[in-house]
């Protein structure tokens, strides 16, 4: 068995000079306690030294990334000529190299415990059995060698060229603040002389260098501003210039504008020569996030994170509100309602999102970018040409234009909600035909009675079989006609007893009899004038439309034998409106009878109220003639205690002269003492 061994030094490839105590890997141990042992288990066959240390270093970044490098290809192909490659086997370390190396060269390689240990064992006697190096050497080899490959990893790191991004948006954003700054403060300083302008230039790197060729206000005319200003805009200027109401400066102080204004148009190139630059590297590192999100906000976003790996990292809800957390963790403080989106919002997508459909969006563009991330961040290929951002792109558009009703996929349920609303929408028609009267059929209970035929399909839906046009206008209006009084009397009764009862209930508590029986027969009265109307409405349509129907029958019994049903049928009709009448006759008798007994009931009533009247009437009298003595006693109670009031004034008067000579006699005792 071959053993190939790396070091810093070179390659080394030794032979196992007792294959037996391979089988018991946990005492393999004590075969290399001394370097002696050692020669004795394991013999070197062939040593390759490196060159450099750059050749050094690019072998052994080959060999980490498991590949066979051009210097260890060499060294193999010729240590393998000398020995025969069908009866050994080769102990390597590394499982990704020992596939690569059976692949090119056809020898069976080995790698498990046995060979790890069979490792440690040599390393641990690496000086003893390789001859012609130092020790100190080695060691040094090995220090160098590490220094050398850390150093070549930071240097072309893959994981670390977002670094570059995130200084680039970091100087891109102090850029523009210093710009505005910058600008403000050109302007500020100009408006002194010219101060129309600021409304008429509104873009800062156009009024820098307007202000840059121009030099005072009253340069305007000469100068030619075509290159910077359009047209209309020159001329707004130049008019301006004339009749300007700022103040006059001195050269020293244009100068020092003008030295400001170059300022802003330096750090304007700058500013988009480094989005250039960005844009570059973003579209290098990151080309699926850029495209759903776009350069600035997949830049700080990146930036925020840290690096590309760790936004890959963070789950699509983390990055939805990434930038927003000072809001998160007040919300959750104060537990009111957590934000929707933190840098996310600057996203070109999310902006196209109407106000109410923010939140949906921002949550979608969230998702599809972290998978856009970690499909950047961990893949081993490159997309290049971004096929998974423009499709996730695509996908994010056809849901913003679901929600917001413009795609023609969705539009099924858009026209269905367009449904719903205009029904929504449309006023209900109130139907002014009068409701079913099942009273009104007297035909039987066949459908050809109902519909006023006898006979045939289409007469039945039309209400006539075979007939002409008048005939179906007849009986359908005599019908209608003959309903509508039903209709009428049924809830004029209803009205009349409602009214009846609230009449008795005012005149129980009011008495007003005469009122009561007034309003009763104005009502009886005014029925009575309907039901005529009605009844000669009835007699005049009658004849003219029986004559119209009989004309058309005539005509078309000579053509078809179907007349007959139809005379039939008119027959049938003018019978059902005559016991209609009838019907109507008896209820308007029934009517009367019971407005009769009501009238007669509330006569009964209304004496009592009479009653009632009068011996009301007598209290009052009584009441009026109590008054007048009422009022007497009172003015004699007034008149007697007008008369009291100058006694008392009196006696009063009396008791104060008194009490004033008690004092002065009490006075003059005093001085007498």
């Amino acid at each position: 068995m071959l053993v190939l061994f790396e070091t810093a030094a070179g390659y080394a490839l030794f032979e196992v000079l007792k294959e037996g105590k391979l089988r018991e890997p946990d005492e393999l141990w004590k075969e290399f306690e001394t370097p002696e042992a050692a020669k004795k288990t394991v013999k070197l066959v062939d040593f390759q030294k490196f060159e450099n240390m750059s050749e050094a270093v690019a072998s052994v970044t080959d060999l980490l990334e498991g590949k066979l490098s051009k210097d260890l290809k060499k060294f193999l192909k010729e240590s393998f000529e000398k020995i025969e490659i069908s009866s050994e086997k080769l102990a390597v370390m590394d499982a990704k190299i020992g596939a690569s190396i059976s692949k090119k060269f056809g020898i069976q390689v080995v790698s498990n415990d046995t060979v790890t240990e069979l490792y440690r064992g040599i390393k641990q006697q690496l000086d003893a059995l390789i001859t012609g190096i130092k020790p100190d050497d080695i060691s040094q080899m090995s220090l160098g060698l590490s220094h050398s490959l850390s150093r070549h990893k930071l240097k072309f790191s893959p994981d670390k060229v977002d670094n570059m991004i995130i200084q680039a948006i970091g100087l891109l954003d102090d850029l523009d603040k210093e710009l505005n700054t910058y600008a403000m403060r050109v302007k500020e300083w100009y408006g002194w002389h010219f101060p129309e302008m600021s409304k008429i230039v509104v873009d800062n790197l156009a009024y820098a260098k307007v202000i840059k060729t121009m030099g005072f206000r009253s340069n305007a005319q000469t100068t030619d501003l075509s290159k910077i200003l359009p047209e209309d805009l020159e001329k707004e200027l130049k008019e301006a210039a004339e009749i300007s109401m700022g103040s006059e400066i001195s050269k020293e102080d244009i100068d020092n504008i003008i030295m400001g204004c170059e300022q802003v148009i330096n750090l304007t190139e700058y500013r988009a020569e480094l989005y250039e630059y960005l844009k570059n590297r973003m579209m290098a590192i990151a080309p699926n996030l850029t495209t759903i999100v776009g350069e600035l906000v997949g830049a700080r976003l990146i930036a925020h994170s840290g690096s590309l790996l760790n936004l890959a990292k963070h789950p699509a809800s983390t990055v939805q509100i990434l930038g927003a957390e000072k809001a998160l963790f007040r919300a959750l403080k104060t537990k009111n309602n957590t934000p929707k989106y933190g840098l996310i919002y600057h996203a070109s997508l999310v902006g196209q999102a109407a106000p109410k459909n923010k939140g949906k969006v921002a949550r979608l563009v969230a998702t599809k970018s972290s998978l856009a991330t970690r499909f950047d961040a961990l893949s081993e290929e490159k997309d290049v040409q971004a096929e998974l951002g423009h499709s996730n792109r695509k996908q994010i558009e056809k849901r913003i234009r679901i929600l917001e009703g413009r795609n023609g996929d969705s539009g099924t349920k858009t026209e269905k909600d367009k449904g719903k609303k205009q029904k929504k929408a449309e006023p209900k028609l109130v139907s002014t035909t009068p409701s079913y009267n099942p009273s009104a059929d007297v035909a039987g209970s066949n459908k050809s009675a109902e519909y006023g035929m006898a006979g045939s399909s289409k007469s039945a839906e039309y209400g006539a079989a075979g007939s002409s046009k008048s005939a179906e206008v007849i009986t359908s209006g005599i019908k209608r006609k003959a309903e509508d009084i039903s209709a009428e009397e049924e809830s004029e009764d209803s009205t009349s007893e409602e009214e009846s009862s609230k009449d008795n209930k005012s005149s129980e508590e009011s008495g007003d009899e005469e009122s009561s029986d007034d309003k009763s027969k104005d009502k009886s009265k005014k029925k009575k004038t309907k039901k005529r109307k009605l009844e000669t409405e009835q007699k005049k349509e009658q004849p003219s439309k029986k004559t119209k129907a009989k004309e058309g029958k005539d005509k078309k019994d000579k053509k078809e034998k179907k007349k007959k049903k139809a005379s039939e049928h008119t027959i049938v009709t003018s019978t059902n409106v005559v016991e209609l009448k009838e019907k109507g006759s008896k209820k308007r008798k029934k009517a009367e009878d019971d407005e009769e007994k009501e009238i007669s009931k509330s006569g009964g009533k209304a004496k009592k109220i009479k009653k009632l009247k009068e011996s009301s009437e007598k209290k009052k009298e009584k009441t009026e003639e109590m008054k007048p003595k009422e009022e007497k006693d009172v003015k004699k109670g007034k008149q007697k205690e007008k008369e009291k009031e100058p006694v008392k004034e009196v006696e009063m008067a009396e008791k104060t002269k008194t009490k004033k000579k008690d004092k002065k006699d009490k006075k003059d005792k005093k001085k007498a003492h």
